[in-house]
């Protein structure tokens, strides 16, 4: 039953081959026995799986159909669940329950799905690798001593070993997109404002977007579908109709303008990861698209950019986290400032407190127009350089990630470092435009991701070309050695 995808999950249940609740006892012990070696979840609910598993059953046995209806999945746990432990990864949240149902959760629990547990995360959402959190790292299916990639590495780590089929994440600055390319799944980052944001506890406000995580691109078209939509409760929803993304899955190639941007294979690609993006290139020119080289000349900005807007939201989101209503409180503080400083001392780890100084630093009196305001205008700057290659073609190809998945531990006493692997996913998130990763083959026996961009609200274009793309290549069908 762990093999199967989210789409045979649905026909499977459609034809009552097996109920949900028996596939949700299967999952849920195959969780227990494998996930101690992974540390991919925080929080299990059994109880909750199999209560909404039964609910989903009887749902089916009074004719109600829908792909997500008994299919078992996991939230990152930055998503508000009502009642259960929403821990953003960190010692702050440790023992926080939500009052409430992050809108993402509620629309997926009213499509039928079964939420087996809240998945492991880098602290807030902090990180490319998954070592952040307060649980301890997560580790990589395909090789345990490697990081799955971050801050989604939970989500990922458990849909590649086949603990279940497909999870929700977040991107900031590709946290969906760059753990999928390190462990062989496919990862959507919606357009800015596809998803509802209510309840999902806040990065960066402005680039946070969640999607899923699955194997096939026919499965994140299916969770997207019951993810996205207008919600009323989030100020930066967008409301656009939302199109049937597994209807376009099918459409021809023929003519597709893919466009490949010269500034992707400068210096730090690892030229193996390159041979794989142009043999990606070489297989969608057989279905029939169009390939021309294309500048984003302002791509060298991204990081420093990146890495001023996002600690600045960062320090504004997270001053909330101070010992008084909820979160960690310290053991008898003083006075009020005593409360503050200690609670936030001991309840935020080291790269959450980096960010927060960065964040604060840059948005100070002295130094906001140097920095925050000289960054917000490069975002605009890459922003036009997208719509300008958007006029030529329809498509933009190239890596998710300049390396395959390293050793754990192996960037901790250099955060820069870590950064530079989020040099191809940052750009998507600073424009807010759509973007997936692809499995696309291995370095070493490690996964290696292309990443598609689109225009604004052409995930069905991304998930048509990524699906047509899979119908021809079987990289994406591969399982990690012992799962």
């Amino acid at each position: 039953m762990h093999q199967m995808t989210l789409a045979e999950i649905a026909r499977g249940l459609a034809d009552k081959k097996f109920s949900s609740e028996e596939l949700t006892k299967n999952l849920l012990a195959r969780i227990a026995q494998l996930d101690p070696q992974l540390n991919s979840f925080i929080t299990l609910t059994e109880d909750l799986a199999l209560q909404q598993a039964k609910a989903a059953d009887a749902r089916r046995a009074n004719g109600e159909t829908g792909a997500l209806l008994g299919a078992p999945i996991a939230h990152k746990d930055l998503f508000c669940t009502q009642g259960i432990r929403t821990s953003c990864g960190s010692k702050m949240l440790d023992n926080f329950k939500a009052p409430y149902d992050a809108t993402v959760v509620a629309k997926l629990a009213a499509a039928g799905a079964v939420t087996l547990g809240k998945t492991n995360m880098d602290e807030f959402a902090m990180g490319s690798a998954n070592e952040s959190s307060y649980y301890g790292p997560v580790k990589n299916p395909w090789n345990l001593e490697h990081v799955p990639g971050g801050s989604s590495g939970g989500s990922a780590a458990a849909v590649a070993a086949r603990l279940l089929p497909a999870a929700t994440g977040t991107d900031t600055g590709g946290s969906i997109r760059q753990p999928a390319a390190l462990t062989n799944l496919t990862g959507l980052k919606p357009t800015y404002g596809r998803v509802s944001r209510w309840g999902m506890i806040a990065y960066a406000s402005s680039l946070d977007q969640g999607g899923p995580l699955a194997r096939t691109a026919e499965d994140c078209a299916i969770l997207l579908q019951g993810m996205a939509g207008f919600d009323p409760q989030d100020s930066t929803s967008i409301d656009e109709p939302v199109p049937d993304y597994s209807a376009s899955l099918n459409g021809s190639l023929q003519g597709l303008r893919i466009g490949v941007p010269k500034e992707y294979f400068g210096a730090g690609l690892d030229p193996r990861i390159a041979d794989l993006v142009m043999a990606s290139v070489e297989a969608l020119k057989k279905l029939g698209a169009v390939v021309k080289e294309i500048s984003l000349p302002n791509m060298q900005h991204a990081i420093p950019a990146y890495y001023v807007i996002a600690p600045a939201e960062a320090s504004s989101n997270l001053s909330r986290f101070d010992g008084v209503r909820f979160g960690h409180r310290c053991e008898n503080p003083k006075d009020l400032i005593d409360l503050y400083k200690r609670s936030r001392g001991e309840g935020f780890g080291p790269e959450v407190q980096r960010r927060i100084m960065v964040g604060a630093y840059a948005l100070s009196a002295g130094y906001y127009d140097a920095y925050y305001l000289k960054a917000q205008k490069i975002r605009r700057l890459i922003k036009n350089d997208f719509m300008a290659a958007f006029n030529e073609v329809d498509i933009i190809l190239g890596p998710t990630t300049p390396n395959p998945a390293w050793k754990l531990g192996a960037k901790n006493s250099d955060p820069v470092a870590a950064y530079l692997e989020d040099v191809y996913t940052i750009t998507a998130n600073l424009a807010g435009l759509p973007g997936l990763s692809m499995p696309a083959g291995f370095v070493d026996g490690l996964p290696v991701g292309v990443q598609l961009l689109a225009p604004y609200f052409q995930e069905g274009r991304l998930l048509n070309v990524a699906h047509q793309y899979q119908l021809n290549t079987d990289w994406h069908t591969r399982t990690p050695t012992g799962f």
